[in-house]
């Protein structure tokens, strides 16, 4: 990390109310549920699937985590009346995993069982490492119960393969590099390095049945994937790409246009501010870019 990236870190809570809400626009819906819907509906209308999340983690307490359902069941309401193509993604932490595992499967039983009535699938969200053992047994128990239901794998971390040779049948896997900075005795730290280690895992994936989310907008390891899937012979409804909203939309549309299914995550609520100063940690040039806009 450069001396002006740690700058600029360094100055985002101070960043006014109304600068951050214009520089966080091109990453969030909003704060409220139409306006996610409105930004789902204009995705649909070019051809793109959607991801809501409501952001949040790391609640305090059980009743923050029963809310967060309550928001949730509210998003699959809202996207069964769009009849847009459109899931729910949810961290773990969110629904209380910090406080009580049984809790978190708890309130994600009850999500997928209303997905499922709606025909709708769930994803359950992976976190940082200190969660990564109980999110995966949160999944593999709710696999027992639903097929609706996926989960978040993260490329850097050198546990992956076997997590991946763990996977219930015929799994649905959002298959990302992470970003989370972890220790470099649990995870490659190298770009070149997890580049490679996000491939061997598309060829575990494909290999072990299960289907793929590539969340990407590495456009040379995109590439490199897809040419994976060809050369395994993977037929296109086994994978798709997850991008996030206001990120190189250039390769969406080379992507949706080559005939893959291209979905955009569409995070909102009143977590924004958090949310956006994460964003704004990977890439900080983005403040001044908007600070140039604003102040001229």
């Amino acid at each position: 990390m450069g001396l002006l990236h740690r700058a600029v870190i360094a100055t985002l809570p101070l960043v006014p109310g109304p600068v951050m809400r214009r520089l966080s626009a091109r990453y969030i819906a909003g704060e409220t549920l139409d306006q996610a819907m409105d930004t789902t509906r204009a995705f649909a209308a070019q051809g793109y699937g959607g991801v809501l999340d409501v952001l949040g983690e790391d609640v305090a307490d059980e009743a923050e985590a029963r809310a967060a359902l309550t928001d949730y069941v509210r998003c699959t309401k809202a996207i069964a009346t769009a009849g847009v193509d459109s899931y729910v993604s949810v961290k773990p932490t969110h629904f209380g995993l910090r406080i009580s595992e049984d809790l978190c499967f708890d309130l994600y039983a009850e999500l997928a069982t209303r997905c499922e009535a709606l025909g709708q699938k769930l994803r359950v969200e992976m976190e940082d490492h200190t969660t990564t053992e109980a999110t995966l047994r949160v999944f593999r128990k709710l696999r027992e119960r639903f097929q609706n239901v996926g989960v978040v794998i993260q490329s850097r971390l050198f546990r992956t393969a076997d997590d991946i040779a763990a996977l219930p049948e015929a799994s649905d896997v959002r298959l990302v590099k992470g970003i989370y900075l972890e220790p470099e005795s649990i995870a490659h730290t190298d770009a070149d390095a997890i580049r490679e280690a996000f491939l061997k895992d598309v060829e575990r994936l494909f290999q072990g049945g299960h289907s793929i989310a590539l969340a990407t907008h590495d456009a040379p390891m995109a590439e490199r994937a897809l040419r994976i899937a060809e050369e395994q012979g993977v037929g296109r409804e086994r994978y798709e790409f997850e991008v996030l909203m206001g990120v190189q939309e250039t390769l969406w549309t080379t992507w949706r246009d080559r005939g893959c299914r291209v979905r955009i995550y569409v995070p909102f609520g009143p977590g924004w501010r958090a949310y956006s100063q994460r964003r704004l940690r990977k890439n900080p040039q983005i403040l001044g870019h908007v600070m140039r806009n604003v102040f001229g």
